[in-house]
């Protein structure tokens, strides 16, 4: 490896620790009614937005395999707790001295204020005050700064979360920080247990208010592996109360190899970043084979797919605030779709957020970031903490690549009209035909810029275009475009598989929408071959003037390099996008002004 390519790699390792630094049932209702087995039974209003909460009972209490635990010395705040199978998990306590804000339920004026106290309640003073578990992005050690400042995805930070009345545990999760083992993704049966364990140890400290022996009042936060924890850990432990997990995945399948497709860009990010960790084989074992061969090994993929969360998530039964970012590319929309979906589908209080970040870079506008962390705190406050007068959560939030915020009663919001587009048109499979890298704009100021620029998409100068005008249409485009494609083709034999890959480009801004491309496989054997494709999600605005073009590519920096050499010939395209006119309301900005519905 060149010195260049060992600088850049070194970059990639700093910047990604900097970013993500910021960053079954267990029981039933006495009636016989399901009553969820981490937190609380809600109910939703009328308006969309997620309501009340219930008591709720959790018959588990500890696991009993919390081996012991010892103060760090030269610390206020480090504990070695000693997990179920011996390895030693490093933990970060900060107990509140702070009256948890708007405590006293049915005092509206507090819980407008943010920042509003009131005499203690329950939960507060000799009861104990909630806390809250963050668990750390991937590769990290647990965050144990006290320092105020910005925090980066929307993410809560540990001097905001104790001022607002809660404990705070933080945690070096086994493999990475000081904690001994090996990194396994969040397996529900290593990482898992783990967090049962601190769970465990939680109920046994003073400040803590708990529901029960064993059983601690908490709430889970956290972004990227340590939104996957809380997901993870809910679905195992009742004693959760309730989760906002940030930047998400449902199955590291369909996130990380996508319609059978290596994502290499982020693989190679993510192996670098954790090579000071102890990592399970299968990871860089999957790393390899992606650069080398573009495909994995089936103990590889099988050993993914186990990671979860997956159908666990249908086990979970707690509220659950799922945020997620429009341009994440590594964890795309759809992964905090299903697992939202899943909890609406079992009747369990869930709402969305989205805004312009995550694993990616926005190029667009990123409208108010400051919702993110009042939504949180919010639905904290909510089920956590049971202040009724917290601010209630809209059911579903987004927000347009003008920076505009909309919101609906649930999604998926029914489309109401389709834009529609046709082409055709021969896409020789040559390196030349490439989406991306991007260039990222100077002083665009987005911490992760410098490292996913290499992996990012940007339109391409050599690829099938087919332009989609909406004329008079003005609405917004969201959810999943499809592409049907009538081909032929020829192409030589080799190893690597057969794709190619579409997007969606901005004409107006110049910009891939959401920074997503999506892989497709080919059957190049002369004959005719027709396949839809649907592509990743989108939140785009689209109105008179404002055009998209559909383009066809044979290679993207985001993925795996597929065989080349070929042709294909697309004798039909036909796409259409959902696009929603009604039901969505826009959110007045802090300068004021009025609502405006969509339609």
């Amino acid at each position: 490896m060149s010195d260049r390519s060992n600088r850049r790699h070194r970059l990639a390792a700093v910047a990604l620790a900097t970013t993500l630094l910021a960053a079954s049932a267990c029981s039933s209702d006495d009636d016989g009614d399901a009553s969820p087995s981490g937190g609380k039974a809600t109910t939703t209003t009328s308006g969309g937005s997620v309501g009340t909460p219930e008591e709720r009972t959790c018959d588990q209490g500890a696991t009993g395999d919390l081996g012991g635990a010892e103060a760090v010395a030269g610390s206020a705040s480090d504990w070695t707790i000693t997990s179920f199978d011996g390895t030693e998990i490093r933990a970060h306590w900060f107990p509140t001295d702070a009256e948890p804000a708007g405590r006293e339920t049915g005092d509206d004026e507090a819980g407008d204020d943010e920042t509003a106290t009131t005499e203690a309640g329950d939960g507060a003073g000799p009861d104990g005050a909630p806390t809250i578990l963050m668990g750390p992005g991937w590769s990290l050690a647990g965050d144990t700064s006290l320092e105020e400042g910005s925090v980066l995805f929307g993410a809560l930070n540990i001097p905001a979360m104790l001022a607002h009345g809660y404990n705070v545990l933080t945690w070096d999760p086994r493999g990475f920080g000081e904690s001994t083992g090996v990194a396994s993704v969040n397996d529900p049966d290593l990482e898992g247990r783990d967090v049962q364990v601190l769970l465990d140890w939680v109920a046994e400290q003073p400040e803590a208010r708990t529901d029960a022996d064993g059983d601690p009042r908490v709430g889970m936060v956290g972004v990227s592996y340590g939104g996957g924890i809380q997901l993870t850990t809910a679905a195992i432990d009742c004693r959760v109360d309730a989760l906002v997990p940030n930047i998400a995945w449902h199955s590291l399948e369909t996130s990380l190899f996508k319609a059978r497709t290596v994502k290499q860009g982020w693989a190679s990010v993510l192996t670098t970043t954790a090579s000071g960790g102890q990592l399970d084989p299968h990871i860089t074992s999957a790393s390899a084979s992606g650069t080398a061969t573009g495909t994995l090994s089936e103990e590889d993929e099988a050993w993914f797919a186990d990671r979860g969360p997956g159908d666990l998530v249908a086990d979970i039964d707690v509220p659950t605030l799922f945020v997620h970012g429009t341009v994440d590319t590594l964890f795309t929309l759809d992964e905090a779709i299903t697992n939202h979906q899943i909890l609406l589908d079992n009747d369990v209080a869930t709402a969305m957020i989205w805004y312009c970040g995550g694993h990616g870079v926005c190029l667009t506008d990123p409208g108010d970031p400051s919702r993110l962390s009042a939504a949180a705190f919010a639905w904290l406050d909510r089920y956590v903490a049971d202040v009724a007068s917290a601010p209630e959560v809209a059911a579903f939030e987004t927000l347009d690549q003008d920076g505009t915020t909309w919101t609906a009663d649930r999604y998926p919001t029914e489309a109401d009209e389709t834009l529609e587009a046709s082409g055709s048109g021969e896409l020789a499979l040559e390196a030349s035909s490439a989406a991306g890298p991007v260039e990222v704009p100077v002083g665009t100021g987005d911490v992760l810029a410098g490292l996913v620029e290499p992996i990012t998409p940007g339109p391409a100068d050599e690829s099938i275009e087919v332009g989609i005008d909406p004329g008079e249409l003005d609405g917004l485009a969201l959810g999943a475009p499809t592409v049907s494609l009538t081909y032929t083709g020829t192409i030589g034999d080799g190893d690597r598989p057969v794709r190619a890959f579409a997007q969606l480009v901005d004409d107006e801004l110049g910009v891939v929408v959401g920074n997503q491309i999506t892989p497709f496989a080919l059957e190049l054997d002369g004959e005719e071959h027709t396949v839809e494709v649907e592509l990743e999600v989108i939140s785009q605005r689209v109105a008179p003037g404002r055009t998209l073009t559909l383009q066809l590519v044979a290679t993207t920096p985001a993925y795996a390099l597929p065989r080349l050499g070929g042709t294909v010939s697309f004798e039909s395209i036909e796409v259409t996008v959902p696009v929603v006119t009604e039901g969505l309301t826009e959110v007045p900005t802090e300068q004021g002004g009025e609502e405006a519905v969509v339609g």
